[in-house]
């Protein structure tokens, strides 16, 4: 079992960047693949990013591509989704997860573990 605790969302102008951090407790975080997923107001959760247990394969929705890097330290415990030139459509809920196995889903309801999230608000 893993838990999770998402930090440094935040509010951040159009074109700015924020570096989320999602810390994970439990010996085994090393053997889960994570995933950072979204969820802006009256929308569906939605993926944003996802990385191998060994950090050697990320993957990105399309939106995402070219503006975000998701990366971990499994010394640390810690997945990570730097964001940059953000919009405003990136406000969101912005959440980790977690689920065994080598296979990075995009769907939320492979992913067992959750952290609470934290709030990314976009300016114009």
């Amino acid at each position: 079992q893993v838990q999770l605790v998402e930090s440094g969302g935040g509010l951040v102008r159009a074109g700015g960047s924020l570096r989320l951090s999602c810390a994970a407790s439990g010996r085994t975080f090393s053997t889960y693949t994570m995933g950072w997923f979204r969820q802006a107001p009256g929308k569906e959760r939605e993926f944003a990013a996802g990385i191998s247990w060994s950090g050697g394969r990320t993957y990105y929705a399309d939106s995402a591509k070219g503006r975000f890097t998701i990366s971990r330290d499994n010394a640390k415990r810690t997945v990570y989704l730097q964001m940059n030139s953000l919009k405003p459509e990136d406000t969101a809920v912005y959440s980790c997860a977690a689920r065994s196995g080598s296979y990075v889903s995009m769907s939320p309801a492979e992913y067992a573990y959750w952290g609470q999230g934290t709030q990314v608000t976009v300016s114009s």
